[in-house]
């Protein structure tokens, strides 16, 4: 038997790593899964656990407030290395971009173990956009012993940085696998979730998410005005605003947002209740790396509030449209889905990041790698 531990921080890793660790665990006499959560968002991936019907056999608390990038990094480092000393362990798996990834990674490099990075070989070419993920996500491929790609795109990249083409495997994302893990009854209860709140949930249904680091200060100011006038235009539509708890977007949010009948901001959503909300959008507004990547399936036009993307491959499809914080930019794209029927703006392209069966390819791999 094999001790695999799995690392994550965020709702974003534990959704993309949540059908890998479900995977893996079919097989009990193979592998032993250790799930480690840093806590690196300590509410929301907890909250997304327990609808995977998953636990973290270890917690480390790391995060405290206001902290800066370094004395997070620091103290996930120094949790995680004390986590390595007391358990053996035969290889990691990190998902992603996040300080979490990068401190898996790294003290899994110091105790000489194999790292096996979900969702490697995303690439922006701009160590500012995402900040700081960029870079992250480049230095765990560094260290990393297998990377599972989820396209082709993603491949070309880590081949054109001279990474071993034997380590690199095309998988699709394992965030499509998680929208298959859906049952009828989370659909039922996420209906009533809305109707208890007396949020109409129809074919005017304007979805937005802001959060991102970069998307601070300035940039938040021209998002939220951009919102406010699409708010007042199409006073006819419902939108909904989950909030990021983060007080650099919470507080102005509220401030500005706070008053208008048909803008309805909410605290942070469960992973199903949000699916549920892009299942039905009519357009989406994020700077959100998953949702890029879930709202194809549901053939839901989608707005990027970034001036990169590491997830090109959407770009290139016609599914999504980078707009920046720049309010003209916000305002007149999403004007072009407004405007008409919901009917006649949905996609025609197929989601070009996967088909569901991203765990099965990873589990396979990992095996021929460990009982080779």
């Amino acid at each position: 038997m094999k001790n695999i531990i799995v690392i994550f921080g965020t709702r974003p890793e534990i959704i993309k790593l949540a059908p890998v660790i479900l995977k893996l665990r079919e097989y009990p006499k193979d592998y032993n899964v250790i799930v480690c959560n840093t806590e690196q968002q300590k509410e929301l991936s907890n909250q997304t656990l327990e609808y995977f019907g998953l636990k973290a056999d270890i917690n480390l608390d790391c995060m405290r407030e206001n902290q800066s990038l370094s004395s997070v990094q620091a103290r996930i480092l120094t949790s995680l290395d004390e986590v390595f000393n007391k358990n053996k362990i035969d290889a990691t798996i990190v998902q992603g971009d996040t300080m979490t990834v990068l401190c898996g990674a790294l003290t899994s490099f110091y105790h000489k173990i194999p790292v096996y990075h979900v969702e490697a070989g995303l690439r922006s070419y701009d160590i500012y956009e995402p900040f700081p993920e960029e870079i992250m996500r480049q230095m765990t491929s560094r260290v990393a012993d297998l990377h599972f790609a989820p396209t082709s795109i993603n491949k070309e990249a880590l081949l054109k940085e001279n990474i071993d083409e034997n380590k690199i495997f095309v998988t699709g994302n394992t965030v499509i696998d998680a929208l298959f893990c859906l049952s009828k009854e989370v659909v039922e209860n996420s209906e009533k979730f809305y109707k208890d709140l007396n949020i109409p949930i129809d074919a005017k249904l304007f979805l937005i998410t802001a959060h991102r680091r970069e998307n601070h200060g300035e940039r938040i100011d021209r998002i939220i005005e951009a919102i406010k006038t699409l708010a007042e235009k199409y006073s006819d539509h419902t939108f909904v605003i989950p909030v990021h708890p983060n007080p650099n977007v919470k507080n102005k949010i509220h401030e500005r947002l706070g008053n208008f009948k048909n803008v309805h901001l909410l605290k942070p959503l469960d992973y199903p209740y949000l699916v549920y909300l892009q299942q039905h959008a009519k357009l989406i507004l994020t700077d959100s790396g998953g949702i890029q990547e879930e709202a194809p399936t549901f053939a839901c036009p989608t707005l990027v509030m970034r001036y990169e993307t590491e997830r090109k491959e959407g770009i290139e499809a016609g599914v999504s449209k980078l707009v920046g914080a720049d309010y003209d930019k916000i305002v007149s794209e999403s004007e072009k889905v407004l405007a008409h029927p919901k009917a006649e703006t949905r996609l025609k392209a197929q989601n070009p990041y996967g088909d569901g069966k991203a765990s099965d390819k990873i589990e396979k791999t990992i095996r021929n790698r460990l009982f080779k």
